[in-house]
Parts: C-alpha cells; structure tokens; sequence
C-alpha cells in the first residue's frame, strides 16, 4: 500500500516545519458509533488522502495511530480524545495520553491547549509535561487569540485554531474562523494550523491566503455521512 517515499521519519522541527508548509493535513477520524470506525479503515483513508497529495494526518488513539504508522510514511499529529470526569477538556488531556500518542508513532502531540482547567492543571502545564514526557514538538490546539499567545509562550512548536467554536466563549458559526487565522498570522513566530468547520477547497485556500501555514480538513473529506447530509439537505432546499 506504500507508494515512492521521499522523506523519512522522524523528522526534525525545521523539517516537519517546511513539510507542512502550505499543504493539506487530513484528519482520519471516526468516533464509536460512526459508519467507518475501526483503526484498519482509518489506515485507508490515510492512504487515499496521501494518494490525493495530503502533506500529512491527524488521527486519534493510539491504535489508529499504530494503523495508520504501519501504511504511510507521513507525518502524522496524534491526538487521543479521553473523557476525565469533572473536566471538559478531552483532546489528549493528560500526559500519560500523550506518551501513548507518542509511542503508538505520532510524529507531532496534539493537546487541548484552551483556558480550561486541565487534569494536570493549566494549558501550559499539559504542553510542557506533553514535550518532556515524549520529547516530542507539541501542536496547542486553541480557540482564541489570547490562548494561542499563551500556547506559544508555554513551549509549544504548533498552533491549531482547532477548538474554536467549540468553547462557549469562543466565535459560534458554521464557517471557519478565518479572521482568527488572520490575526493569529500576524503575530505567532510558530507555524499556524488553520482548522474547524472548513468545508471546500476554497475555504482551505482562504485560510492559506490570510496566513495560515497549513491547513487541517476533516469531516469534508473523510466522514461520508457528513458528506452525504450536505448533499441531502441541498436537494431539499426549495
């Protein structure tokens, strides 16, 4: 399932830095319950995205990790999403996940990196326990201006407008928060992941345009059911 190879891994900050650049990251996930989930068809859909010229994956678990490290030699952003009761932070909330993450062969940790009190206690800890645990560059998933400048100060290599829309204090829309991206650009001296709610090619290339350094898309590309509702609800709009 491999195709020609013209990197190998691991790569170093700087590398993984210019691979990303400017490219598209494909998040394979699929949660229990959904119609493609199982670590097998995630290893899949990672090879079909790399096929498409996705310059990398996000996954979550460890098992889709491992499933997915196996059939391509892509960089891959791990995350695992685990439920702490008495927290809503659930993105890679702890670093025992992140060492799980790491060891199942994620190149990059994706962390919940919001303002919300943290199991092992802020944002900044989760990062810095995160790097230490697994020697590993940290991607700080945010959902506001001032939680990406403090994701940043707190050591993380990675910046991800992820979670916005997804805090109660953050903007509530169905588009992406491009104006975020925009500002966000302007100031970070990390690379800035644009992600969340972006729908179609021309969102991607927007989120490029206003700075973005690259740019994360899901649900548009590998959740069918999704795809499928968008279809169906069009077809029903007089």
């Amino acid at each position: 399932m491999k195709g020609p190879v013209c990197y190998t891994l691991p790569m170093t900050i700087p590398e993984l830095t210019t691979h990303l650049r400017g490219g598209l990251i494909v998040s394979c996930q699929a949660l229990p319950g959904e119609p493609l989930f199982g670590a097998d068809i995630m290893a899949r859909l990672a090879v079909a995205a790399e096929a498409g010229g996705s310059v990398g994956i996000r996954a979550n678990s460890p098992v889709d990790i491992a499933a997915i490290r196996a059939v391509t030699h892509l960089p891959i952003i791990g995350l695992w999403k685990v439920e702490v009761p008495g927290f809503e932070v659930y993105i890679t909330p702890t670093a025992v996940e992140a060492n799980a993450v790491s060891e199942a062969g994620a190149d990059i940790i994706a962390l919940d990196a919001t303002r919300r009190p943290h199991p092992d206690g802020t944002a900044a800890d989760a990062i810095q326990a995160a790097r230490t645990v697994t020697g590993k560059p940290v991607l700080a998933d945010i959902s506001t201006y001032d939680e990406a400048l403090a994701a940043q100060d707190a050591g993380a290599q990675f910046i991800s407008t992820t979670m916005s829309g997804y805090t109660p204090y953050s903007p509530q829309s169905d588009a992406p928060d491009l104006d975020l991206v925009r500002r966000l650009a302007s100031v970070l001296t990390v690379p800035l992941i644009a992600e969340g709610r972006i729908s179609t090619p021309e969102q991607a290339r927007a989120a490029l345009d206003v700075g973005a350094w690259a740019v994360v898309v899901g649900g548009a590309i590998t959740r069918p059911q999704q795809i499928a509702a968008r279809f169906a609800r069009a077809l029903k709009t007089p």
